[in-house]
């Protein structure tokens, strides 16, 4: 199966660079990776870096001179148009691939603004907090599910911290202290996300 793409004018082959990426060429950009994942050969042809070929394809140069630029993107599968003058579903993408229906994806621009929360209070990062707190609210986040995300992250930043705390307290009281010399047991912790699998394992640092 062979997929192309003729895009209008962009800095890049997908889009997808720059301080203000459109969210649905980052959405159509996953959806061809799903495509490729699935044995399609897919490529992209820019208007601004490759003007020569969308003159040479007969397909398209027709769609361009009955409507423009407007007539972009051009996406067709093995040699035939299916869609002009906008990006397709995933959902579209497998019909026309012939691909059984994907799963609905529940990853929203909401929920990606709730993982950035989450990631900046385990990275301390205030600024980060402030920007994804403002885009969250923007797009209907409530603050009860922002709260939720902070909990849960900060749970997860602590747990590590919780268990070389109970560490050094067990190997400070006499009673329990190691005898000098004696080897350590690295699976003798828990608690934290990061346990080695093994006793062979060096353990790692969150």
């Amino acid at each position: 199966m062979k997929v192309d793409v003729f895009d209008p004018a962009m800095c890049c082959s997908t889009g997808i660079c720059g301080p203000s990426v459109d969210p649905q060429l980052v959405r159509f950009a996953a959806d061809l990776d799903w495509l490729k994942a699935n044995g399609a050969t897919v490529e992209r042809f820019n208007l601004s870096q490759q003007p020569g070929v969308f003159v040479d394809h007969p397909a398209v140069k027709q769609a361009l001179d009955a409507k423009g630029e407007a007539a972009l993107p051009v996406v067709m599968f093995d040699g035939q148009v299916k869609s002009t003058g906008t990006y397709p579903s995933r959902d579209q993408l497998a019909e026309w691939a012939g691909l059984a229906k994907p799963t609905p994806s529940i990853f929203t621009q909401a929920v990606a603004e709730l993982v950035a929360i989450g990631a900046a209070i385990g990275s301390n990062c205030e600024p980060c907090f402030k920007y994804h707190y403002d885009k969250a609210r923007k797009l209907g986040v409530s603050n009860d599910d922002m709260l939720q995300a902070v909990t849960m992250a900060q749970g997860v930043k602590e747990a590590p911290a919780r268990s070389v705390l109970e560490l050094a307290h067990r190997y400070l009281k006499a009673s329990e202290a190691p005898a000098p010399g004696a080897k350590l047991n690295l699976l003798e912790t828990s608690g934290a996300c990061c346990e080695p699998k093994s006793a062979t394992e060096p353990k790692k640092c969150c």
